[in-house]
């Protein structure tokens, strides 16, 4: 059974063309993340003053949820794709991660193969905020059959970043990719090579007080080592959320060329 999501779009009178999947963050609600970010408007242009789903009218937009789990810090139940000692210092009781990780990675893979009935792989874009996009990516890996459209990523980590470090063999790029999906996940085939030719955006405000931009390079710099071409946007300011207009009009433009389609009227 799938995770439990929150759909907006296609608009009425437009064909579905595209899905594109984005995860909460920690302590997050889906239909909240959904709310805040359609708030977003294109600044650039004749797009300006126009949201998402205006701007992208063939677009089903699918915010999944996070099962309760419980904090171990905390002592509590959170909304949390995984749970983890510290988001600043995420390498931190690492170990606390595996479990929950795992476990997400198989629900939002649920979610995927539900959207490939509707769509093909080549039409989905991936990503989230913060440990959602923490977690589309190590589903990246431990699915490595690549192919998406895109995913872009916002304030984000790469989760398990010590141990993926420590796996990366720059004079065999292919065992370092099978290497990785043995880190998330388990190895049933060999890595896809359309597995490094997914594009990726990753936007990171330097006043992030919540996941320190340089978390964001580090993930940006090991996806470069694995072979990954990276569009990296660093902002001055903008927190824990989505640069506000330059961020989000770099978030339209990466749409616009990996889904190779206009804007709606």
């Amino acid at each position: 059974m799938s995770t439990p999501s929150h759909v907006v779009g296609p608009a009425a009178g437009h064909p579905h063309t595209h899905t594109v999947i984005l995860l909460h963050g920690r302590d997050s609600k889906a239909e909240e993340f959904a709310s805040e970010f359609f708030e977003s408007e294109a600044t650039e242009g004749i797009e300006a003053g126009r949201t998402l789903p205006a701007l992208f009218p063939a677009v089903r937009w699918v915010f999944p949820q996070a099962k309760p789990l419980r904090s171990e810090r905390f002592d509590a139940d959170i909304s949390q794709w995984f749970d983890m000692w510290a988001v600043e210092t995420p390498q931190e009781r690492n170990e606390l991660q595996v479990p929950g990780l795992k476990s997400s990675i198989d629900l939002v893979a649920q979610v995927i193969n539900d959207e490939e009935v509707l769509v093909p792989r080549g039409r989905i874009i991936l990503g989230g905020i913060s440990q959602g996009f923490a977690t589309s990516l190590a589903l990246l890996f431990a699915d490595s059959k690549g192919g998406f459209s895109g995913l872009c990523g916002f304030c984000s980590w790469l989760p398990l970043a010590d141990r993926a470090t420590s796996v990366i063999c720059e004079e065999d790029p292919q065992e370092s990719l099978a290497a990785m999906q043995r880190l998330y996940g388990e190895q049933r085939s060999s890595p896809s090579p359309q597995l490094i030719s997914t594009s990726i955006l990753l936007e990171h405000s330097q006043d992030d007080s919540v996941v320190p931009i340089e978390n964001g390079t580090r993930m940006r710099d090991i996806l470069g080592q694995l072979g990954f071409s990276v569009e990296w946007h660093g902002y001055e300011d903008g927190g824990h959320w989505v640069n506000e207009p330059q961020g989000v009009d770099d978030f339209v433009n990466f749409l616009r060329r990996v889904m190779g389609t206009v804007s709606g009227p």
